[in-house]
């Protein structure tokens, strides 16, 4: 790999990256890959790498089911760089909220089957709550953090929270809440001087206290993934530093569920470690264009494709 693994960093994307198709043509091109989605197939119990490969589109795309074949598909193609690439390991990794979990795996922290499990139970558990209180959420451009929180805290009230769900990155930013509060401060962006204010066609609303039902169960799942130290430091979501104990790991995935993502300070923090140069691990891009967002100077690679395998050779 013409990467150096001291200031390189893998990441791994969470949900909306998803497509029809994700991880074919690893598992046609790598042996390691193939044999990680037969194993996800054994372990869940049914033909799931068809559904990611041929949907239906409504299919994949239910979170209950994106959860997993987003898992699945970082896992195929982190199996590949081995493969590839023998011993290669970055300095660091960070995922995208259920990306956290993917990188939990890819560090050692946690098994792939435990992992598996543990993100279709995420899936199953962020869709119950989503029945028993339905949320929004909305994209804001163009204002600031504090601001942000300012317009929140304005909007919300003890029944109708709405809270900053994803710190994406200087200018991109996603709230979350009950879908009143939701509206208020998507108002309040506006007014505030937000470039744009953008509802989401979503009923879940990650990242808030509308999480909070299923809190217990999230624990208790994670209590029974078995996590232990990681092998690579991994920047917590929550906590955005850099985590190789088992006990600060589930801390921050306990955490994750109703707390902001703070990828812009990861990304910062990745890039005062001297890390030069990501490694998007799965499905599509995403994770890059906000590195590019963040930390202009950074080379970014995606790597879920042979092709994309080729161009690290």
């Amino acid at each position: 790999m013409k990467l150096e693994s001291n200031a390189t960093a893998f990441l791994f994307p969470g949900q909306g990256s998803q497509s029809i198709g994700m991880g074919r043509g690893l598992a046609q091109r790598f042996t390691s890959a193939r044999r990680m989605f037969e194993e996800a197939d054994s372990v869940l119990g049914l033909p799931f790498s068809k559904i990611m490969w041929d949907g239906p589109e409504g299919e994949l795309n239910d979170t209950i089911n994106t959860q997993p074949a987003l898992y699945i598909h970082s896992l195929a193609a982190f199996q590949a760089v081995a493969e590839c690439f023998g011993n290669f390991q970055p300095a660091v990794m960070a995922g995208h909220s259920l990306g956290e979990l993917s990188a939990l795996t890819a560090a050692g922290a946690l098994s792939f089957q435990n992992g598996l499990r543990l993100v279709r139970k995420r899936g199953e558990l962020m869709k119950r709550a989503g029945q028993l209180n339905p949320g929004g959420m909305a994209a804001i451009l163009n204002l600031g953090i504090p601001e942000l929180d300012r317009v929140c805290a304005a909007a919300a009230t003890p029944e109708e929270p709405v809270q900053v769900a994803n710190d994406n990155s200087p200018g991109q930013v996603v709230i979350s809440g009950a879908k009143a509060a939701v509206a208020r401060a998507v108002d309040g962006a506006k007014a505030a001087g937000a470039k744009r204010a953008i509802p989401l066609a979503v009923s879940i609303a990650a990242h808030s206290r509308l999480m909070a039902p299923i809190q217990d169960e999230w624990n208790q799942a994670i209590g029974d993934a078995a996590l232990t130290d990681a092998g690579v430091p991994v920047i917590g979501n929550v906590a955005a530093r850099a985590i190789t104990s088992a006990a600060d790991l589930r801390r921050d995935s306990e955490a994750q569920m109703q707390s902001r993502v703070r990828w812009t300070e990861t990304v910062q923090l990745m890039s005062s470690m001297g890390v030069a140069s990501y490694v998007e691990v799965g499905t599509g891009s995403v994770l890059l264009g906000l590195v590019k967002r963040i930390a202009p100077s950074a080379a970014g690679y995606p790597l879920g494709n042979p092709t994309d395998f080729a161009a690290l050779e």
